[in-house]
């Protein structure tokens, strides 16, 4: 009477798979928070121009030395400012992939793994 019951089986593997997709998504939002927190920084022109972001690529702040501030070359400077925040950018990106390869490996995942972001 019951033979046809013998897939049910299987629903503890389905429990097992839910509740890691669960545990997964919490971390993935504790990641994200905590990528909130990550500040990096990236520099032009020898540090005379300094970009600070957080690892979300938020831009935070910005220091400018004031030796260059010649209207005169008020393209340089742009360029200058440009080039930083561009560097803090790369930076947050490379803070973000090397949290979620934390992420992955926790999880079991080969390396290389893209999850949702």
């Amino acid at each position: 009477m019951l033979k046809g019951l013998g897939g049910l089986a299987g629903l503890g593997d389905m429990g097992k798979m839910l509740k890691a997709a669960q545990d997964m998504q919490a971390r993935m939002t504790e990641i994200q928070e905590e990528l909130g927190r990550i500040t990096v920084t990236g520099e032009s022109g020898a540090g005379l121009v300094r970009a600070t972001c957080t690892a979300k690529g938020e831009l935070k702040s910005l220091s400018i030395d004031p030796s260059i501030f010649n209207p005169a070359e008020r393209e340089v400077v742009e360029d200058l400012i440009l080039a930083a925040v561009k560097d803090a950018q790369k930076r947050a990106m490379d803070r973000t992939q090397e949290e979620m390869s934390k992420l992955t490996a926790s999880m079991g995942l080969p390396p290389g793994t893209k999850l949702p972001f």
